[in-house]
């Protein structure tokens, strides 16, 4: 008999509960920004896409060069043919802005909302380039190279990928162009 009335008093006290309706979250173009940044830092987007500075604590990012890809006209080493066996190492320059492998030599691609960068991207360009691991997102388009880690990209939300875009786009831009990659026998044949 007490299980029945605790069943009912809990059935009242259901009743009188007013359900509030859920509202969807909205946020502000501030917070969309932020996330976004949050998103680049912890997806490690410097990493490849800022140059770096070094002194005497260490390596540092070049804060005047944030997302701008590789430095343009930046020396690079002689390429060694041994590279280009499979199993063998990849080598990135002082930067990790260029890496070479046995899939040739890449460059990281300039991030600002620059005409040398993502000016003129839209969020679908920039969703469907994530999701596609085309450039551009164009089914046809060279595919996006290492070491773009493009699919730990491809599964997040379009509220994600937006909040990246949307924090790319508000960055300064930075004149930088950065060349398109290079098969192995291009960069084994590259002079700077």
């Amino acid at each position: 008999m007490r299980n029945l009335y605790l069943v009912l008093l809990l059935a009242i006290v259901v009743g009188c509960v007013q359900k509030e309706e859920s509202k969807p979250l909205t946020f502000t173009e501030g917070q969309v920004i932020a996330r976004g940044k949050q998103l680049v830092s912890l997806g490690a987007c410097h990493d490849c896409h800022t140059p770096k500075v070094f002194d005497e604590t260490g390596m540092h990012l070049d804060q005047s060069r944030l997302l701008s890809g590789h430095p343009y006209g930046s020396a690079l080493p002689k390429i060694d043919e041994q590279v280009f066996r499979p199993g063998h190492w990849t080598y990135f320059n002082e930067h990790f802005t260029a890496a070479v492998g046995m899939w040739g030599m890449t460059f990281s691609k300039n991030l600002t909302p620059h005409e040398t960068g993502l000016k003129g991207w839209t969020p679908e360009v920039f969703i469907a380039t994530m999701r596609k691991g085309k450039h551009m997102g164009i089914e046809a388009a060279r595919p996006i190279m290492p070491p773009m880690p493009w699919e730990n990209l491809k599964d997040l939300p379009d509220e994600d990928l937006i909040a990246i875009f949307k924090y790319l786009q508000s960055i300064k831009p930075i004149d930088n162009y950065v060349p398109e990659p290079m098969t192995p026998e291009q960069a084994l044949a590259f002079k700077n």
